[in-house]
């Protein structure tokens, strides 16, 4: 399926211009619910009430209003928000490079693809190749919707672009802010079991097709199982280890790495179907009762 741009624009630095198209990169794929009156079954529906009037308020008759003192407001229109809204040029300004290495990802928001549009397709590989090779990353102000976005725009596999919205400096919170407790100082066999347990773990790259989100499957399974009238059964949880000291918890864990890596030359069993509210026996395809 072709993508789908979801705004366009140009980008612009010194007396070069570049038209683009933006695509959305990554989007949450989850099980979203909807609210329900659980006598009927009818999809609820939000209403905004006011406690001074004792009634339902419209939208047309409401405004905005800003809390700057307990309880005491400064209202706005829509009009006069729009007066203070930057004018829409769609324009990305870039105004600095700096070092890729630089840029903290805690800052990032959301992320864009970025392709060339019509006639901008030379200047767009070149910008992007110049980032690659000095190993830099643009930092830019995207005006669009009213407001001045901070960006990143970065080069992306071979020959592409990305952009990233990123959060303002008051927007991020200080790491400084958190209690790290007290410094301690470790043995030098602690420290190589944390290594050993890196080690066993480590991968070459990240994969996110690897990874699964556990809970959605199971909402998505149980979905299935009640639009088709099925009973669901929820197997029991184990319970959680109980891990005396650091030492201990490293040497477990390997322990339980090792355990668990099978043989490369025999196919991994498969695992046994645990009913709920039996957690000592199997009941394995043919009725016969094996202990654990």
């Amino acid at each position: 399926m072709t993508a789908r741009a979801v705004g366009s624009g140009t980008i612009s630095f010194g007396l070069v211009s570049i038209p683009f198209k933006q695509f959305t990169a990554a989007s949450s794929s989850r099980v979203r619910f909807n609210t329900l009156h659980n006598k009927c079954g009818g999809r609820m529906k939000q209403q905004y009430f006011c406690p001074i009037d004792n009634c339902i308020v419209e939208r047309a008759d409401m405004v905005k209003g800003f809390e700057f003192a307990m309880e005491r407001y400064v209202t706005f229109t829509d009009t006069e928000i729009r007066k203070h809204q930057a004018r829409r040029t769609d324009s990305l300004e870039l105004v600095a490079f700096v070092p890729e290495d630089t840029v903290d990802l805690v800052v990032l928001e959301k992320s864009y693809y970025v392709a060339p549009d019509r006639g901008g397709e030379k200047a767009y590989q070149l910008l992007a190749r110049a980032m690659q090779r000095t190993k830099r990353v643009a930092v830019g102000r995207f005006s669009r919707r009213g407001r001045e976005q901070l960006v990143i725009l970065r080069p992306y596999r071979s020959r592409g672009l990305i952009m990233h919205h990123v959060y303002y400096s008051n927007e991020v919170r200080a790491f400084d802010e958190l209690d790290l407790g007290t410094e301690h100082v470790f043995r030098q066999v602690e420290e190589d079991l944390a290594n050993k347990l890196i080690e066993e773990l480590a991968r070459d790259t990240f994969d996110a097709r690897s990874f699964k989100d556990d809970y959605e499957e199971r909402i998505k399974a149980s979905i299935e199982a009640k639009v088709s009238g099925q009973e669901i059964i929820v197997a029991q949880e184990p319970p959680n280890a109980q891990i005396i000291d650091l030492f201990e918890a490293l040497k477990r864990s390997l322990d339980a790495s090792a355990r668990e890596a099978p043989p490369s030359a025999e196919p991994k069993p498969a695992k046994p179907t645990i009913k709920k509210g039996r957690t000592n026996n199997v009941v394995p395809i043919g009725g016969a009762t094996t202990s654990k």
